[in-house]
């Protein structure tokens, strides 16, 4: 029986309208979404001076408490409190923290002596430290993170102004001498212009609780984290995900407004930490997941089909210019916003970090639908 006859030529057209399409859909994305970040200019806002609640949830951090708190507790700003949650730390923890609550009142300790978590993640001792605050602003971060300055507080708080009921920040990760400090910080930069650049057009699908901070009311009238409590992780993205609207969000990125990390240090611990992270997507609502999804899809099909075409040998220059024009808008992007996140010798990095990451996500999701991943600590 003869095989029917499919022309190469017809295959090549093909997959040269995947490509295409592939192209456009990226284009879409960078000049209607992510260029937003890159090309962000805040308007000027003088700080109210309204009162804050600065929330950390710790589980055997004694080194990162001693380190972080002093400079937490030393930000030029008129009204705060910082609010401890010792999670049933095991080293010294609670004992400097004591001392240091004697040394500045404006240090408050929420101490959990009892496993009564029934749930793993830190939802829970979240929750009890945002419900301990005394202020209405409850800005975020974690025990191994330190303020880019002593404005952190008065920039973030700033922007508490109208209808605004949540402010987005960026943390960074410090700068190592490794191949994995670079990836860390490329993956990171990335998640930031993505994330970030959502919300500049009312689209707000996540924040990160390094840096972010929303009124202690909207928690409480949204019934804080009820609705993915026996979700390990989302106390950030998925509670962002759930109360996020179109009028009621703010983006705070200027100098001195952004949080420094210690970044992992091996690559299974990274791994396992954005397994966390990665487990929460099929928890965003439709609208996210299918915008999120086709810059994925769209992504790795454009790169697949551009190899494809050069094993191939279809016209070079057609497909050597709609590559280029698609790196340049990359490059364009990611530069601009590396300026302003303050982010510094990832450039050269990210012409090929891309790629990797293309391949990771994937990854990452694969061996999460074979097992659960880690609890928070």
């Amino acid at each position: 029986m003869q095989q029917p006859y499919f022309p190469q030529d017809l295959l090549e057209q093909v997959l040269m309208l995947l490509f295409f399409l592939a192209f456009l859909i990226q284009m879409v994305y960078f000049w209607g979404i992510l260029r937003k970040l890159a090309f962000y200019r805040p308007k000027e806002v003088v700080a109210s001076g309204e009162a804050v609640s600065v929330v950390i949830c710790a589980r055997n951090e004694y080194g990162n408490l001693k380190n972080h708190l002093p400079l937490i507790l030393a930000q030029d700003y008129p009204d705060f409190e910082v609010v401890v949650v010792n999670d049933n730390s095991q080293d010294d923890s609670l004992e400097l923290l004591e001392e240091m609550a004697r040394d500045d009142k404006r240090l408050k300790i929420v101490n959990l002596s009892q496993e009564l978590n029934f749930f793993i993640g830190k939802k829970f001792p979240l929750s009890l430290g945002i419900k301990s605050a005394a202020n209405d602003i409850i800005l975020l971060t974690d025990a191994d993170c330190r303020p880019s300055s002593d404005k952190w507080i008065s920039n973030m708080a700033s922007r508490f102004r109208g209808e605004t009921e949540i402010v987005l920040g960026y943390g960074a990760y410090e700068r190592k001498a490794s191949l994995l400090n670079l990836l860390i910080r490329h993956e990171t930069l990335w998640v930031a212009i993505q994330y970030l650049s959502y919300a500049l057009i009312g689209r707000t699908y996540m924040g990160v609780g390094r840096n972010m901070a929303y009124r202690k009311r909207l928690f409480i009238e949204s019934k804080g984290f009820s609705s993915h409590y026996t979700v390990a992780s989302g106390d950030d993205d998925l509670f962002i995900n759930s109360v996020a609207t179109a009028r009621n969000v703010a983006v705070e990125v200027g100098d001195g407004s952004y949080t420094i990390s210690i970044p992992e240090t091996s690559f299974g611990k990274w791994f396992r930490q954005k397994r966390r992270h990665v487990s929460t997507w099929k928890y965003y609502r439709g609208v996210f997941k299918r915008m999120l999804g086709a810059w994925a899809i769209s992504q790795f099909a454009f790169w697949g089909l551009f190899a494809l075409l050069l094993v191939l040998g279809y016209n070079y220059i057609i497909v050597g210019c709609v590559f280029l024009l698609r790196f340049v808008s990359y490059l364009l992007i990611t530069k601009l916003s590396m300026n302003k996140l303050n982010e510094r010798k990832i450039f050269v990095f990210s012409l090929i970090a891309e790629l990797f990451l293309i391949i990771f996500y994937p990854l990452v999701s694969l061996v999460n639908m074979f097992s659960k991943p880690d609890k928070w600590k």
